[in-house]
């Protein structure tokens, strides 16, 4: 049956008038509907220390609303477990041996000229926001792509901080995780006449460290982890969970075994005390509040369900694995894997647990996809929106983890690497060390606790050349 055109049959003309005028219709439609984002990186985060990631004494009821309600990545894994690089590849969807923060050295001028996918959004007509920690340096200035900007020098603290609010000083009174978490309400709540995109970076549950103008810290042993004041009680007496691997001197792992100057040979004495991960699930509890808050004021305003909101980590952190406390930065489970949920309902469906690896460096064409702006350049990363359909088919077996050594932590001196994870196998190649490479069967051995470098021996030409391959591309 043919159309009819006021009441008449429509002319060559008008026929082709009406196919050109469809697409338009259509990507006005599209512009209408973008969806809102609210992207949430914690600092230090391990993957484990969520009630809805399986940790027994976490009270997290606002982040595990995410993932009940969203869905829950399994296994998200970022490519350089150190914080400015970290941030750098949340930021541009590169690895670090691209965008070029390496370290966490002062990254100031190096920083303001990346170019990021919130800063593609804002060009795209995305209202933008940054609240919080940057960490590429001290540098505290508004970076380019921001319409709004709420930041701090350095690692910040944790008591009335002055922030850096649109380019001038506003000092503040208050517990630093309150106050970021309000200004996010704020941004949320003002009125925007077009989509938004926020990303909140909260100090926690990094320790209160003091930050030299080189990047380097004052305190590289570790600083104290500063609870809320009302939260100070919170798990008194409560036993946190232990991996098996925790307070076990590591066997087969020549590059930790290393006599390094005075510092002690990594065992029970030089891992995580109980009370310094109940410290932490304490400051996390202010941020669950916190997004609590913010998934309130996405529903007073009606955009809750409009509005894609990403909870994720930059890294994790060791509790004594391996002997390791303070340390970051290896490519062990406890350092690179991290949590992270998506909640947008018809999309990220209720309760969903998505086994596919996830990378920090998916997000930025994920979000880009979503939002319907084009990258602005071709990135490492891969958008997650298939498979959150449903749809893993050619989804990424494996992926690089990297290092550069740096030398802030001396035991992390000259332990610069590239590792290989697959569903199977972790191999990493220290690039800097002769024969101290490690090889783990994560089916056997899920906590990495019995190099089988040798007894594997067989598997790592193939291995090998699977990273070699994925390091050229």
């Amino acid at each position: 049956m043919r159309c009819r055109y006021n009441g008449r049959m429509p002319t060559r003309r008008e026929l082709l008038s009406s196919m050109l005028a469809a697409p338009l219709a259509r990507g006005l439609q599209r512009s209408q509907q973008q969806p809102n984002f609210v992207f949430v990186l914690m600092d230090d985060l391990r993957w484990d220390e969520l009630r809805c990631m399986g940790n027994p004494i976490a009270e997290t009821p606002n982040i595990d609303r995410l993932s009940r309600e969203g869905a829950t990545f399994q296994n998200a894994f970022v490519t350089t477990p150190l914080c400015s690089p970290s941030r750098a590849s949340f930021l541009t969807g590169l690895y670090a041996h691209a965008h070029g923060i390496k370290d966490n050295r002062a990254r100031d001028a190096e920083s303001h000229k990346l170019v990021t996918f919130p800063r593609t959004m804002h060009e795209a007509g995305y209202e933008t926001g940054f609240v919080g920690k940057f960490h590429m340096g001290n540098d505290d200035t508004p970076r380019p792509g921001f319409d709004y900007w709420v930041s701090f020098k350095g690692q910040g603290t944790y008591h009335n901080p002055d922030l850096n609010e649109n380019g001038r000083t506003v000092p503040t009174h208050g517990y630093t995780t309150d106050i970021l978490s309000q200004r996010a309400v704020t941004f949320i709540e003002r009125r925007h006449s077009k989509p938004f995109f926020l990303w909140l970076a909260h100090k926690a549950v990094h320790p209160e460290l003091v930050q030299r103008d080189d990047g380097s810290i004052d305190d590289p042993n570790g600083g104290k982890f500063i609870p809320a004041d009302r939260h100070k009680a919170l798990y008194t007496g409560v036993r946190p969970p232990r991996r098996p691997s925790a307070g076990i001197e590591p066997k087969d792992k020549p590059a930790l075994e290393r006599k390094i100057d005075s510092l002690p040979a990594l065992g029970p004495s030089t891992g995580t005390d109980d009370e310094t991960i109940r410290n932490r699930l304490r400051m996390l509890k202010a941020v669950d509040e916190g997004m609590g808050e913010i998934l309130n004021a996405l529903q007073r305003t009606g955009q809750l369900d409009r509005t894609m909101v990403i909870f994720t980590s930059d890294e994790g952190y060791f509790f004594g694995e391996h002997g390791l406390s303070i340390e970051r930065r290896l490519s062990y489970e406890e350092s690179a894997r991290i949590p992270l949920l998506i909640r947008y309902p018809g999309l990220a469906r209720s309760g969903n647990r998505i086994n596919e690896f996830a990378l920090g460096i998916d997000i930025a064409p994920t979000v880009l996809e979503m939002a319907g702006v084009k990258p602005a350049y071709p990135m490492h990363g891969k958008s997650l929106l298939p498979v959150l359909r449903g749809d893993a088919a050619g989804w990424r077996k494996s992926f690089l983890i990297e290092y550069f050594s740096d030398t802030t932590m001396q035991r992390m001196s000259h332990m610069g690497y590239q590792a290989l994870r697959t569903n199977r196998w972790k191999y990493i190649h220290y690039t800097e060390l002769e024969g101290m490479d490690e090889l783990y069967d994560l089916q056997k051995d899920p906590y990495e606790m019995h190099n089988a470098i040798r007894a594997q021996a067989p598997v790592v030409p193939a291995l090998r050349k699977e990273l070699d391959a994925l390091v050229k591309s």
